[in-house]
Order: C-alpha cells, then sequence, then structure tokens
C-alpha cells in the first residue's frame, strides 16, 4: 500500500508543488508536476491518487479566478447562539455558492467579535449577491451581514506543506502585485468548456492526457478544449492546477496538516489600500491577501490576510513580523486584530448560471 500522509518525503516533494505552483492551464499537468518535482510521473499520479481515495488530498482541480466570473464577496453573518451550527450546515450542504465555511472567534471582545459566521459567497452573473444573501438570512434566520467584496487580490495559493518551515518575516524581494478584480462575460461555448475544466478529478481521471475526457464531455475536439482554456487563461480566469488538501481535519492517520487558520485584519488610511496590501501580501506565510471594505461594525478594516499553522504563537509571530515591516513602510494602521478559524468546511463555490436558476426554482418550491 502507498505511502498517504503528507509528510512522507515524496509526498512532500510533490505536493510542495502540486498544491499551488502549477499556474494557469497546462496540457499534461501531472508531467508538470513529475518534471518540476524530480519524482517519476508514474509515482506522481500513483501518490497523488492514493492520497486522494484516503482524503489527505481533499480535492484535485483545475481552479479559476472565480472572482472576474460572478460577483463575489466575503460576507460575515450574526446569527443567534442557538443558530449558529444550523447556519453552518445549511451553507455548507444546501448552498452550492457559498464556499469556505467558517466559524471564526477573536482572543478578546472586539469589533464585529458577535460575528461568529464566515462564509465566501458568489453569485453567478445575471443574479444579485445581495438579494441571495438576503435569501440565505431568512433560511438560517441571521439578523445582520456583512458583505465584503474583494477590490484587489495580492496573495492567492495554498502551499501548506511549503509553508511549514517559513520563518516569521520571509518575504518577497517585491511587493505583492494586485491583481484587480474585473468582470468577463462568457459565450455558451465557452461556458461549455469551462465546466468541464474545473470539474474535481476524481482518482480515476489521474492519468495522462487528463483532458480528453473533458473535451469529450463538453461536446468538442481536445484541441478546440485546450485552445479555449488556453484563452481563457490569457484573460486572467484560469487559476492553477492545484491538489488541495484536507487542511481542517486530521487524516486518516491522526495526521494533521494546519491546526489554526488566522484571519489577519488591518484598518490603513484612504488611498494606501494598494501600497499596504502589496508590502503585506509579499510575506510568504500567507496563503491569502485581499483589499476588503470590512466598514464601520469592524473599524474600517480594508486589508486582510489568511495564513495557517500548526502552532497559535508561531503565527501571531509571523503577523507581528508583518505589522513592523508596515511600520519600517511608515505605513499607519489605526487598527488590526485577528478572528481564529474553528469549525470549518470549504468546498468551491459554483458560479454556472443554469445551476443557480436550477437552484432558486428548487428553493422556490420548498
Amino acid at each position: 500500500m502507498l505511502p498517504v500522509e503528507h509528510n512522507d518525503p515524496i509526498n512532500a516533494k510533490i505536493l510542495a508543488i502540486s498544491e499551488d505552483k502549477i499556474e494557469g492551464f497546462v496540457r499534461e499537468p501531472f508531467q508538470e508536476i513529475a518534471n518540476r518535482s524530480g519524482v517519476g510521473v508514474e509515482i506522481v499520479m500513483a501518490r497523488i491518487a492514493a492520497m486522494l481515495r484516503a482524503g489527505t488530498i481533499r480535492r484535485v482541480r483545475q481552479t479559476l479566478l472565480a472572482t472576474n466570473l460572478a460577483e463575489g464577496a466575503l460576507v460575515a453573518w450574526k446569527v443567534p447562539e442557538e443558530k449558529i451550527d444550523a447556519a453552518f450546515d445549511w451553507m455548507f450542504q444546501r448552498d452550492p455558492f457559498s464556499g469556505h465555511v467558517v466559524l471564526r472567534s477573536t482572543d478578546t471582545a472586539s469589533a464585529g467579535s458577535d460575528y461568529k459566521l464566515w462564509t465566501t459567497v458568489k453569485a453567478p452573473q445575471g443574479f444579485s449577491l445581495q438579494t441571495h444573501c438576503e435569501l440565505l438570512a431568512k433560511k438560517v434566520g441571521a439578523e445582520r451581514f456583512r458583505l465584503m467584496p474583494a477590490k484587489g487580490i495580492f496573495t492567492l495559493g495554498v502551499g501548506h506543506v511549503r509553508r511549514k518551515t517559513i520563518e516569521p518575516g520571509t518575504k518577497g524581494d517585491q511587493p505583492a502585485k494586485m491583481i484587480p478584480v474585473q468582470r468577463v462575460e462568457l459565450s455558451e461555448h465557452e461556458w461549455d468548456v469551462l465546466l468541464a475544466l474545473k470539474r474535481e478529478f476524481t482518482p480515476e481521471e489521474v492519468k495522462p492526457s487528463p483532458w480528453v475526457s473533458r473535451a469529450n464531455e463538453a461536446g468538442v475536439s481536445l484541441e478546440e478544449f485546450c485552445r479555449v482554456a488556453e484563452d481563457l487563461n490569457a484573460r486572467k480566469i484560469v487559476g492553477r492546477f492545484s491538489t488541495f488538501l484536507e487542511h481542517v481535519k486530521p487524516s486518516v492517520g491522526g495526521v494533521r496538516v494546519t491546526r489554526f487558520n488566522a484571519l489577519f485584519h488591518w484598518a490603513v488610511p484612504t488611498g494606501r489600500e494598494v501600497e499596504t496590501g502589496g508590502e503585506v501580501g509579499r510575506h510568504h506565510i500567507l496563503t491569502h491577501c485581499y483589499w476588503r471594505e470590512a466598514g464601520p461594525e469592524f473599524r474600517n478594516v480594508n486589508i486582510m490576510a489568511v495564513a495557517h499553522g500548526t502552532d497559535k504563537r508561531l503565527l501571531l509571530d509571523h503577523k507581528a513580523a508583518i505589522d513592523q515591516h508596515l511600520r519600517a513602510c511608515e505605513i499607519p494602521v489605526s487598527y488590526t486584530n485577528v478572528f481564529w478559524g474553528g469549525r470549518s468546511e470549504i468546498k468551491p463555490s459554483e458560479i454556472s448560471p443554469r445551476v443557480y436558476q436550477e437552484w432558486l426554482s428548487e428553493q422556490g418550491k420548498n
């Protein structure tokens, strides 16, 4: 039986590349992982398939920059304590458009600490995010919600295995460049290819030339499938080909990838968001960094970042290093905080207008 833990030496070499280093659309993604990891392609495919079957890898898929395809936001929900677990379950199990569903807390009572349920939500093109969240609020009994759409993205990746050995303060030579959020319209033909492209891989699909069956699914030739995918990539719609580790729950062998999920908040002066996001986002520990407007409920926080780790103190040391860097850059921070993740479920947010229309019809029947 093949080793399936993320810390097996061969698996770790594969995952250091496959988590977040294969950018854009690649015609032979498993061969590319092999080339860059130095592990033979047959071993790469066998190990990824085995980790996927065991649940060490949660999913294998071509990611999208979905913020450009659907209106999206991080949403903080104020839900009565007695309803919060049922609200969590509803969002995770019954709303395909909610992605990350996380219960968060702060170490002390602070701005926004009564917003304990946090989700990422997408509303496909042609539909309203505000209306969707109003519907969700009625379904789960939320008292209030705060929409925080991304205005810019500075860091977006995973790489938990690679980040385990990063020292506090480790950062890139240059500030992170902001990816602006901009709406992209697709034709029906492009949607056909995109929906086949983004579907999660089964273990049986981890094989050479994996896009052949997806092209058949989309009803096009392999060459046409790749042409459309490469065009979508050039238009900044395609993200990475990634293997996503199960980083919240322990593996079948009881091994955890991470224990703590920290959402860092900073409030900086209006007009300095791009500069600050670049300086924060260059720190290698971060898996996400965004410009989001959190509003008065959160003391006007406008830069948010996420880091994961197995040691809470070490994560706070990473944040302290980022805070020190901002001081060195003479960027004033009027307020900062950390929201810690507790119970958590993660799935890709659905972005298909077709799926949304079907879901809406089903909600009407209920």
